[in-house]
């Protein structure tokens, strides 16, 4: 299929992580901001199942190629809230699965990393929490999404597991998402993570209207879950995406018709 022009001369407003990463690793966030989506989806949104046009989210994805002066087109993932990691290598990121041009469907992980060069790891989120690990020495990078089913089922821990370093060797970027004060969710999900481990309780404050359900600190959860496994080096602004309509997409605030942003993250 033949790419359409970008129509949109709208430039996004990109977030770039503030982490101590090596010069040789590159990362950054997307924000509705720029692009040229329209209704629910205006601006900047990068997913191709919310219900935008495909031909504009291509748009947009090409846009973000070019602003960024990406040294490819991203690794585009389909996102299920499990804890499945893909090794990305350069079969993989050549293998024509990766983009809407060529109406193939992309592989099925929440989380994703490589070592190769020049390969550009991307996770969507409207809420969830997106988190990006490098190693010190610039060899490896890794791009997870973190939402809550994902982070119960030890994703992160997961991730972790898979890369070819030491985990103190990591250091981890959490970027924008709902914030803890906009976290509602029932019980259940405290329960799935207390029961794993009782030092989950601090992540959970108790609802005051509603005895069914409490507010979650996806931050802290995540945060504990890279200690847990050895990695101490964890940054992040604590930026939430329902608070800034302005600024962030957000699935909950937008009662589920919302667009996507993108959290990047490559090495050269």
């Amino acid at each position: 299929m033949q790419k359409p022009e970008i129509t949109s001369t709208v430039a996004p407003t990109i977030i770039t992580p503030k982490w101590p990463a090596p010069s040789n690793v590159l990362a950054a966030s997307t924000t509705r901001i720029g692009g040229g989506s329209l209704g629910a989806f205006a601006g900047f949104n990068l997913g191709t199942h919310v219900g935008d046009s495909l031909e504009q989210v291509e748009v947009n994805r090409s846009l973000l190629v070019k602003h960024l002066e990406l040294p490819a087109v991203p690794v585009w993932l389909e996102q299920v809230h499990g804890n499945e990691v893909l090794y990305v290598d350069a079969v993989t990121n050549d293998s024509g699965t990766l983009g809407i041009e060529n109406q193939s469907a992309p592989p099925v992980a929440d989380a994703c990393w490589t070592d190769q060069p020049d390969t550009v790891l991307a996770i969507m989120t409207a809420d969830c929490l997106p988190v990006l690990l490098a190693s010190r020495c610039g060899t490896v990078v890794a791009a997870i999404h973190g939402g809550w089913r994902g982070l119960a089922t030890g994703i992160l821990q997961k991730t972790v597991a898979m890369l070819p370093v030491s985990a103190n060797e990591l250091i981890a970027w959490m970027g924008p998402a709902i914030g803890p004060v906009n976290f509602e969710v029932g019980n259940e999900v405290r329960e799935a993570f207390v029961n794993k481990s009782p030092v989950f309780s601090g992540c959970f404050n108790a609802s005051a209207v509603d005895r069914e359900k409490c507010y979650a600190d996806i931050f802290a959860i995540a945060e504990l879950s890279l200690q847990e496994v050895g990695v101490s080096n964890i940054e992040s602004d604590r930026v939430c995406t329902v608070s800034d309509e302005h600024l962030f997409f957000s699935h909950r605030r937008d009662n589920g018709k919302s667009g996507r942003m993108a959290t990047l993250v490559w090495r050269t």
